[in-house]
């Protein structure tokens, strides 16, 4: 296999734009994942707004299951990285290794605790009594293919981090595609409804599962993956460098618990309902930015990594200009997406006139401030894949407090609908911290890279 991407020695703009495209790219079709299960779901005649409202509960479940991935692949791929870089490739095999068997372990014990927790789970993430039925059904069968989904994003990363951009995103394309044909012949023509979607969903993460590990397990590879070496020492710095993006996604689903649960106590038995189904659509569009926008972070990830471990100040300069720049002019493109089309994206969901102008409206509050969030991801991504995981971890941690105050406090002090202000304030005082914060450490950290 003949590797495309030079980490040490392409031009350092073009190489992260040869890295950071795919993998946004493939984060966007990664979107689809819950986006498609969404729009089929609220088409399903009759039942579709309540069944929305069921399964948009279950969101934050899969994706504080989906952290677990984030925090081995995101954890032990800049290790790895940084191992290549210094040209030590069998401390980077075993990091592999170790990495794919910690996954292993993971996927049991979290598929069984989430199976006997599951009814708990949906109580507190927000569902009523008319929709925890249809929450409980795609949250049972999404969880026992839990195997699938943490090897197909986990390890994902480990080819990216070799320089592979290409294909990690087709891992995922090949994922949201499967999940694009099967969900309407599941949901429709077999009339499995809520469970055709779920069922779907795991059959596609199947096949992304089984094709990057097959990729990684061939020979050609840079350092392809074994079964050899698990190492405890290793889970430990993995999960050090993990636990940053970890928190970041395992916290977003406590802050989506306090969301659903301030709009359904304070929308009231009238509009509770109304609100977290509009809530889900607008947590559907938000993925649009913030997925691929984290792609774009992941896939800067390996250069920084790589060129951090062979000491080399001036690539790492540049790689970070060149990021924070192609976030800014993504999240530029999609403000103006936002106040152009996003009611064409509601009325994917829903043709119900009060949901639909409600949708519009917290949309264009919550994306706001998404020009400081692109700083805030850029900075904090990338502070990770340079070792510094407590400053990433601080600011990160920073974001979701404002956020968690500000969820709590407005719907008291002001209404229901307020709620949705929470984001765009979290985004805009979390940036200010987090520039301020990095422009003081980066310096040293260069100098760091020298001495190494």
């Amino acid at each position: 296999m003949r590797r495309t991407n030079d980490l040490g020695n392409d031009p350092v703009s073009r190489l992260v734009l040869r890295l950071a495209l795919p993998t946004m790219l493939a984060q966007l079709v990664n979107v689809l994942y819950s986006i498609v299960d969404r729009i089929y779901i609220s088409n399903i005649p009759e039942v579709g707004e309540l069944a929305l409202a069921g399964v948009g509960v279950c969101g934050p479940i899969v994706t504080l299951l989906s952290s677990f991935a984030t925090l081995v692949g995101l954890g032990g791929s800049p290790i790895m990285a940084m191992r290549m870089g210094a040209g030590r490739k069998e401390e980077a095999g075993r990091i592999l290794n170790t990495c794919f068997l910690l996954l292993l372990g993971l996927s049991a014990a979290l598929t069984v605790g989430f199976l006997l927790m599951k009814n708990h789970l949906l109580q507190w993430f927000g569902t009523s009594p008319s929709t925890f039925g249809y929450g409980n059904t795609y949250l049972t069968i999404y969880t026992a293919g839990t195997l699938f989904a943490l090897l197909a994003a986990g390890m994902n990363s480990f080819l990216i981090c070799q320089g592979f951009s290409g294909l990690g995103m087709f891992t995922v394309l090949l994922g949201a595609v499967m999940n694009i044909v099967l969900d309407p012949i599941f949901i429709f023509l077999c009339d499995m409804d809520v469970a055709g979607a779920a069922l779907a969903t795991v059959l596609s993460q199947m096949g992304s599962c089984a094709f990057v590990l097959l990729t990684l397990r061939r020979n050609s590879m840079p350092v392809p993956l074994g079964l050899h070496g698990f190492s405890w020492k290793i889970v430990r710095q993995v999960v050090a460098f993990g636990l940053s993006p970890f928190l970041i996604i395992a916290t977003d689903s406590v802050l989506l618990i306090v969301l659903n649960t301030m709009l359904q106590r304070y929308g009231g038995p009238e509009l509770g309902d109304t609100l977290v189904t509009c809530a889900t659509i607008v947590q559907s569009y938000l993925l649009i930015i913030t997925m691929p926008m984290g792609g774009m972070t992941l896939g800067a990830q390996p250069v920084i990594s790589f060129n951090y471990g062979a000491g080399n100040p001036d690539r790492i300069r540049k790689a970070m200009k060149a990021i924070v720049g192609l976030c800014l002019l993504f999240c530029a493109i999609m403000m103006i997406a936002t106040h152009t089309v996003s009611q064409y994206f509601v009325r994917l969901f829903t043709s119900d006139g009060d949901i639909l102008a409600r949708s519009v409206r917290y949309i264009k509050i919550f994306t706001a401030m998404i020009l400081p969030l692109a700083i805030q991801y850029a900075l904090v991504d990338e502070t990770t894949a340079l070792g510094h995981v407590k400053l990433a971890l601080f600011c990160s941690l920073f974001r979701k407090t404002v956020y968690l105050v500000a969820l709590v406090a407005l719907p008291v002090l002001v209404s229901a609908e307020a709620t949705f202000f929470s984001e765009p304030l979290a985004d805009i005082v979390s940036a200010t911290m987090t520039t301020v914060l990095f422009l003081r450490a980066f310096p040293k950290i260069l100098r760091e890279c020298t001495i190494n």
